[in-house]
């Protein structure tokens, strides 16, 4: 018998488009590094999109961040999206644009390996994806690393030789100053609140009083934000406002860390007199110092308050800040930090006795009496939507909601309290029937 055979025509595949992303990056902010990372931009959008088999998955850009730091927010948005299967293949500069970490270098390339993402160096002319990727990045990216130490040894070498001579630099900011390409001058309506500043303090003001006054009035510090305690001490000790500069009272400490440390006598430090105009003269200013000592000093004898389980944990639903633990009248409460700082008219939260707070919580963890462990370990957080209202949300995202009642003035008043009402009563008594006795106009 005589077979037939047939032959099946294969169905017509249509070609998947690879789609293909970019890198780019400079160091630096200045307008001509601005300038190469738009063209690069530039650049790569167009040869991804006129490259045919390609499809044009974005390019992605960094300004004025370093390799060596991981917290180069496009870069993390490159890497989530390569996660996320939108990306085949990211093409970049060179290793040195992309990372000069070579663990980190490494790492991220077999991660986006494992994902069947390739990773293209131009430069190097390296395909992660092939067999000899891996051996030439480890070459490419250790060269690239000692590059980058080498850069920063340079840079800190002129710095320091800089310090030497006695020339500010890296001074960029401080309030009562203006400072333009090395040139300091006096600021006269910042040096004004300055001179405020240092005349309250030595009247004895409170640092937080003094803060709040000049957050009310928007006075902000030279880095924008509100003004605090830590930074009102910090600007009233600075010599600076002398004239005076003490150079290299911080460094970095290596080229991939980069983290900014207290110079403790790791480094020499120098002292520049009259390197600048100065604000205060020197007796106000050493006025200032023996007062910041004092309150220094008082602080030290103070035992530090044991951080509470409710801390961080209370969030208002009006304005989204978290509560503090207040005291006042001889009971312990928490109220919205917004409302503590601000005030009223910011923030109408109402304080939360700290007694309503345990009870409720031992009521919703099922406790007998309320556990510090059970409430760390169980509950993320308390949101208040209203006022007497508390929403507990514990760790595995189940919700329990709980009001409470305002006790009234009778009921919130304890013995103590009562006694020394008593007291101050009969006190206020006596004194109004001796002014009584003594007024020459009064017959019994």
């Amino acid at each position: 018998m005589q077979k037939n055979v047939k032959l099946i025509p294969r169905k017509p595949t249509l070609t998947k488009l690879k789609r293909v992303a970019a890198y780019a990056r400079v160091s630096t902010d200045k307008d001509a590094m601005l300038h190469s990372l738009s063209a690069q931009v530039s650049a790569y959008s167009a040869m991804i999109q006129q490259h045919p088999g390609w499809q044009y998955a974005g390019v992605y850009s960094d300004e004025a961040l370093t390799g060596t730091k991981d917290n180069r927010a496009a870069f993390q948005r490159l890497l989530s999206d390569c996660r996320a299967g939108l990306i085949d293949m990211v093409i970049t500069k060179s290793i040195s644009r992309f990372a000069r970490n070579t663990v980190h270098t490494l790492e991220t390339v077999r991660e986006l390996k494992a994902l069947g993402v390739d990773v293209f160096f131009e430069e190097e002319d390296i395909h992660s994806i092939s067999s000899k990727g891996e051996l030439m990045l480890t070459i490419y990216a250790s060269y690239a690393q000692e590059e980058s130490r080498s850069a920063s040894e340079n840079t800190k070498w002129r710095i320091r030789k800089s310090f030497e001579k006695g020339e500010l630099m890296n001074w960029r900011f401080m309030f009562g100053y203006t400072i333009r390409k090395g040139h300091i001058e006096v600021n006269p309506r910042e040096a004004a609140v300055v001179q405020e500043i240092m005349q309250r303090i030595i009247a004895h003001e409170p640092l937080a009083g003094i803060c709040r006054d000049l957050n009310s009035r928007n006075i902000t510090p030279a880095l924008g934000g509100k003004c605090g305690t830590v930074q009102l001490r910090a600007l009233a000790s600075n010599e600076k406002l002398l004239g005076n500069a003490l150079l290299q009272k911080r460094f970095v400490n290596n080229h991939l860390q980069k983290r900014l440390l207290n110079n403790t006598g790791e480094l020499p430090q120098y002292f520049v007199e009259g390197s600048h105009p100065a604000i205060v003269d020197e007796a106000t200013f050493h006025q200032v110092q023996e007062v910041l000592a004092q309150i220094a000093d008082k602080g030290k004898g103070r035992a530090k308050p044991r951080r509470s389980v409710f801390t961080a944990k209370i969030i208002c639903g009006k304005c989204g800040s978290t509560f503090k633990r207040v005291t006042s009248n001889h009971t312990i409460g928490w109220n919205c930090r917004t409302f503590q700082e601000r005030g009223a008219a910011i923030c109408k939260s109402k304080k939360i006795p700290e007694a309503v707070l345990q009870a409720l919580s031992a009521e919703v963890l099922g406790t007998d009496g309320f556990d510090e462990a059970a409430f760390s370990e169980r509950i993320s957080r308390i949101e208040v939507p209203a006022d007497n209202v508390l929403r507990f949300i514990f760790t595995d995202d189940q919700t329990v909601e709980r009001t409470w009642v305002d006790r009234s003035r009778r009921e919130s008043w304890t013995e103590d309290m009562k006694r020394a009402a008593s007291a101050r009563a009969k006190q206020r008594w006596g004194e109004k029937h001796a002014e009584s006795n003594d007024n020459p106009c009064h017959q019994e």
